[in-house]
């Protein structure tokens, strides 16, 4: 099995130990860093797959390593913080991470994310058709970028995916569960919201009148369609 190369920069020295020893059991190779100058020259001198990048940290913080390391560094990002304010979870975004974690997270639905975000990284290399087009919607794969009637649109990577998943099965109805296994390789629980969460807010985004949508439908016990 390939392993994949994974920095963990997290002060928290209990929540990190217990988080490398759950990712070493599976295809993940784990070095955990405290400090957050320390994780800048690390990252840049051994490029990781993925770094899980904690915001709280005792010197400089997560969105300083973040900045120092962009220009130097090609893998992956996510963001974790257990602070609820959505101006940091924006401000990530925007900054270009490729998604962003509120803690506490539950181990498998760190390591789906996780997984999930190294599936991204490989289907872009391989990925020639780069552009997709329907209604007044264009996706450009090679660049995840979005046009609304010719404008561009943020998005979180979850949105993203999810919102490419909903038009490449455009016509069809994808249930919960369908969408938990193809985006974050798990079982729907019954009680996770987080693909209802990504749909309102892809909706805020791309319907005309997001309360009552005509692209994104929900069929009741079932899941959603898109009807473009």
């Amino acid at each position: 099995m390939e392993k994949y190369n994974l920095i963990i920069v997290e002060d928290d020295h209990e929540l990190a130990s217990l988080t490398q020893a759950f990712f070493q059991q599976f295809e993940f190779n784990c070095k955990v860093i405290s400090e957050g100058q320390r994780a800048v020259e690390q990252i840049i001198a051994e490029q990781p797959d993925l770094v899980l990048l904690d915001l709280m940290l005792p010197d400089i913080d997560g969105m300083q390593v973040f900045q120092q390391i962009k220009p130097s560094y090609s893998g992956k990002v996510a963001m974790l913080t257990a602070r609820g304010d959505t101006i940091d979870q924006v401000l990530g975004l925007e900054f270009g991470a490729d998604d962003y974690i509120s803690k506490p997270i539950e181990p498998r639905l760190l390591l789906a994310k996780c997984r999930a975000l190294l599936r991204r990284e490989a289907a872009g290399e391989v990925n020639k058709e780069h552009n997709l087009s329907i209604c007044d919607i264009t996706i450009n794969k090679h660049k995840r970028e979005v046009q609304k009637a010719g404008h561009a649109i943020e998005f979180a990577a979850p949105e993203y995916d999810l919102l490419l998943l909903l038009i490449e099965h455009r016509g069809e109805v994808i249930s919960r569960d369908f969408i938990f296994k193809s985006l974050w390789g798990m079982d729907y629980d019954g009680q996770n919201r987080q693909a209802d969460i990504y749909i309102s807010s892809i909706r805020s985004k791309l319907e005309n009148d997001p309360n009552q949508p005509s692209l994104i439908k929900t069929v009741r016990s079932k899941g959603y369609l898109f009807t473009g």
